[in-house]
């Protein structure tokens, strides 16, 4: 009975110790703040946007994210505000949840901003328990609550400059307590929410005035997991077509291309093959994910 209890507590909280349990982007550069609280604004627009993610494809109750998102310079007051509305769904288990970010900018001599952000997070975790029951039967954790509420909070620091930019943050510092079971069985483990630390560069180099070429990279780090990693290349035409090669540790080679229509919109698309834990030969190694993000001016 203690296994299928903590079978079920897993399933819940997504990954426990060894993955990750917040949502991430091939295109994450793209959307902003979806990382870090303090790049609120910092980009060269304002811009609202929506992605939509799809991974392991032809897989039966793989792993689906939809993120409306949104970041915002206000210059006279040297902040930057920001938020994303997410829902996150893989099988039996969901989550829904609004993070809100604020950020004080700091303008340096080379005119560049240095900013320290902070972030708030509303979390719903779900549990389907009709498509659990057929395997865990009567077990009691399925007569215990199937949604949880959560807050949760983080910060983040970050420099922009003209070429380079580059940042850390760390999310999820209240780590609460998911608690899908309160009955009296003994539990050898408790789902939470882990806190996740990421690091993030980029460099744009600008080749002859009219192609930019930009490397970026990814680390997130989580307790009692491995260092998750990603980096790649992105290249810009005349601030209308792009295209970008990149590789996710020990899961994925990504490819991606899109275009900046009237300097007002920008649409992308991105294509991911999985190497691990599921392979081509599994008939669903990929994933697809489409972003859509209206740019402002400031």
């Amino acid at each position: 009975m203690k296994y299928t209890v903590l079978t079920a507590l897993f399933t819940a909280a997504i990954a426990v110790t060894n993955a990750q349990q917040l949502q991430t982007s091939s295109m994450y550069d793209m959307q902003g703040i979806l990382h870090n609280p303090s790049m609120a604004g910092t980009q060269e627009n304002n811009m609202i946007g929506v992605t939509y993610r799809s991974q392991w494809a032809a897989i039966s109750g793989s792993p689906r994210t939809t993120t409306v998102f949104g970041s915002f310079d206000l210059p006279k007051q040297a902040i930057g505000v920001g938020g994303y509305i997410y829902n996150d769904k893989t099988g039996p288990t969901s989550r829904t949840g609004l993070n809100l970010s604020l950020a004080k900018h700091i303008v340096m001599g080379d005119k560049g901003v240095f900013s320290l952000g902070l972030e708030t997070r509303l979390q719903q975790y779900a549990i389907d328990k009709g498509k659990l029951s057929a395997t865990l039967g009567s077990d009691p954790v399925l007569g215990s609550s199937d949604n949880k509420f959560k807050y949760d909070a983080g910060f983040g620091i970050s420099y922009t400059g003209k070429k380079l930019q580059i940042g850390a943050s760390v999310s999820q510092l209240v780590q609460s307590k998911l608690n899908f079971y309160s009955g009296n069985y003994t539990r050898d483990e408790e789902a939470m929410l882990y806190r996740h630390y990421y690091a993030h560069a980029a460099y744009a180099w600008d080749v002859d005035g009219v192609t930019t070429i930009t490397p970026n990279s990814l680390f997130i780090y989580l307790p009692n997991a491995p260092l998750n990693y990603q980096v790649g290349v992105r290249v810009e035409h005349n601030k209308l077509l792009w295209w970008g090669i990149g590789y996710r540790a020990r899961q994925s080679f990504m490819l991606s291309a899109g275009l900046h229509i009237g300097k007002k919109l920008t649409v992308g698309y991105a294509y991911d093959d999985y190497t691990s834990p599921i392979s081509n030969f599994d008939n669903g190694a990929s994933a697809h994910e489409v972003l859509l993000r209206f740019n402002l001016p400031k």
